[in-house]
């Protein structure tokens, strides 16, 4: 199996008109939270020394919200969102797929896809470039003191490596999903229809 053919298989087919830097910037969406998300399972699920443990034996501190369970849920509904960036550039971004009812086969109306995407390029945009400004500096998000972070040497290198990407969600989002807008708009305007082949010419008798 080719890489061409695993990714169709894994996201579906390229919408008609999608330059390949488009499809780059979807898949480089998805990779920004992939880090944080490694990151968390492995320092707090599987206790990989990515935090110094207190010297008194306790554990380290928790961040995340105590149980295992919610720091994969966390990560993977994260990564989940982050994906849905990939269907701005393919088919099933454009027309309903198969598998939801009701809907299959329809055509995606253009702001039911823009908005939700411009909602969350907005939220990320504003709050991961802060909040690594924050944290780089050493302080709590809510401009608090001490973070309290635990990282010591190469674990800070690993930590910041695993959260900085975090802060591109938001403007690669903004970017694909003004792509998004124009090229549908621009597609609509010429009367491509959803497969990628033109709408038939309407012949006016007189």
């Amino acid at each position: 199996m080719t890489a061409g053919s695993f990714l169709a298989r894994l996201h579906g087919r390229t919408a008609t008109g999608v330059p390949r830097w488009a499809v780059r910037v979807a898949y480089a969406i998805s990779l920004t939270v992939l880090p944080s998300g490694l990151w968390r399972i492995l320092s707090v699920d599987l206790r990989v020394p990515l935090m110094d443990a207190p010297t008194d034996g306790r554990p380290p501190p928790d961040w995340f919200g105590g149980e295992w369970w919610y720091v994969i849920g966390l990560s993977a509904v994260s990564e989940t969102l982050a994906f849905l960036a990939v269907g701005l550039v393919c088919t099933w971004g454009e027309v309903w797929p198969r598998w939801i009812p009701w809907l299959r086969g329809r055509r995606v109306p253009i702001l039911a896809a823009v908005i939700p995407a411009g909602v969350g390029a907005t939220f990320n945009t504003l709050l991961w470039p802060y909040s690594m400004i924050m944290i780089s500096l050493g302080r709590r998000v809510d401009g608090g003191g001490d973070l309290g972070l635990g990282t010591h040497g190469w674990q800070v290198f690993v930590f910041y490596a695993s959260y900085w990407p975090l802060a591109a969600w938001g403007p690669l989002l903004g970017i694909l999903t003004v792509h998004y807008y124009r090229r549908r708009k621009a597609a609509e305007s010429v009367g491509v229809r959803e497969d990628g082949a033109r709408s038939p010419a309407v012949t006016v008798s007189h």
